[in-house]
């Protein structure tokens, strides 16, 4: 396929039949189809995904999930999803055949997408690279929505939860960019503005080579989580802080959960000792524990500058909004720091993820790019509004098939300038 659409090879049966072939062998779990300029004529792609159907494995097609430009984000993004395919689709089938049984009161399912709207389980499943910030967007959603009810409108969110804290700017509201990354990956789908460091409660304090203390980007996870919960060993902001005596001997979930404070305190005992034999003096529990949230909070803040600062905001003229589990307790050091003047902790902090997914209204985002001259459209004079009209028409019709009567379709036009286009 040649950049204005025309088919200079054809694809033949002898080709795909060899490829299906391959694919068989290698006991494939998903599959990943990116072609050159399919987002101008999509005739191969379509090819291949009629007869890659028969692998029976779930199947990611760049002209339906990213009909776009720049070949190489528009692979790196296929190839996510493709790899998060198999597994999402089975937990979303199970999900949705519970949820199936509960019966009419209990209602359809609708997953979190990235870009701060909800979908149906279905398209989660197909297209699961759309939900990969979910978490951290519904969180963003019910900042902006509480905000907005306290007469805030210029915020920073704190995110903060156990493996990592997300951050982001949000002026009258959300913001949303299609040039994020995911580990060092391009991921080029319509996602909230919003950077993420590897700096939660679950984080892991250590010691480097030079001897300098860090903390993260590794964390204790879920299992078998910080020390103070029972399981773990090794110390964490989360022992850190119970060392520090900032829970005040209470526990988790409203007394549900206890912490083990001993425990905490033979984790950082052990990272003391550590911290003291390359410093060559002696380090208390409290003043290693001191450490590891001085540590976490220069990481934290330095995400919060990323976004403020060095993106021409003062963080002066915000409120900084924090929730997650372990928000509140760093929340008042880094308003500190940045000169934060208002900090707003919501009720149940630890859920708002969850309130930002009920807040969310059903969204689809459809793009495409189209090639022409700046000297006209499908041979006529150049003329913006029939260029504009033309583009709608030939959008519409897949776009209606996915969102119903109820809905109004909202299209966004980017333009890109490029040499001799």
């Amino acid at each position: 396929i040649t950049a204005d659409g025309a088919i200079r090879q054809p694809l033949t049966e002898a080709e795909v039949e060899r490829l299906l072939t391959r694919l068989r062998r290698a006991r494939v779990e998903a599959v990943a189809v990116s072609l050159l300029f399919s987002f101008v004529n999509p005739v191969h792609e379509r090819l291949l995904e009629e007869r890659l159907a028969e692998l029976g494995v779930p199947l990611s097609l760049s002209f339906r999930i990213l009909p776009e430009y720049r070949e190489y984000e528009r692979t790196s993004t296929l190839a996510i999803n493709a790899y998060l395919a198999p597994r999402m689709a089975r937990y979303l089938g199970r999900l949705e055949e519970r949820v199936a049984a509960g019966g009419e009161r209990v209602g359809r399912l609708w997953v979190m997408q990235s870009s701060g709207g909800t979908i149906s389980a279905q398209t989660a499943a197909r297209e699961p690279v759309r939900t990969i910030l979910s978490g951290p967007a519904g969180g963003v959603v019910a900042a902006v929505e509480v905000a907005r009810r306290a007469g805030i409108e210029d915020l920073l969110t704190f995110d903060m939860g156990g493996t990592s804290t997300d951050v982001a700017v949000c002026r009258g509201g959300a913001s949303t960019t299609n040039e994020s990354q995911i580990a060092g990956v391009p991921v080029a789908i319509p996602v909230l503005d919003i950077h993420t460091v590897g700096a939660g409660g679950g984080s892991i304090a250590w010691v480097d080579g030079g001897g300098a203390l860090r903390v993260g980007p590794q964390s204790a996870g879920a299992e078998p989580g910080p020390a103070c919960y029972g399981r773990g060993q090794q110390p964490t902001v989360t022992d850190a802080n119970v060392v520090l005596g900032r829970f005040a001997g209470r526990g988790l979930l409203g007394g549900a959960v206890s912490l083990d404070a001993e425990r905490a305190r033979r984790a950082l005992t052990d990272l003391a000792r550590e911290m003291a034999r390359l410093a060559g003096r002696r380090i208390t529990p409290e003043e290693a524990a001191l450490g590891v949230v001085r540590v976490a909070n220069a990481n934290m803040e330095r995400a919060l500058r990323l976004v403020s600062v060095e993106r021409g905001h003062d963080p002066r003229a915000f409120t900084l909004v924090s929730f997650g589990g372990a928000g509140g307790l760093h929340a008042a050091a880094l308003a500190e720091s940045l000169r934060i003047p208002r900090v707003l902790i919501p009720i149940d902090p630890g859920a708002f993820s969850a309130l930002g997914l009920l807040l969310a209204e059903v969204r689809r985002d459809y793009s495409r790019t189209v090639m022409q001259t700046a000297l006209g459209w499908k041979g006529r004079p150049f003329d913006e509004q029939r260029r504009l009209d033309d583009m709608v028409a030939e959008m519409r019709p897949s776009c209606g098939a996915r969102v119903s009567a109820m809905f109004i379709l909202a299209i966004t036009f980017r333009r890109t300038a490029m040499a001799g286009q």
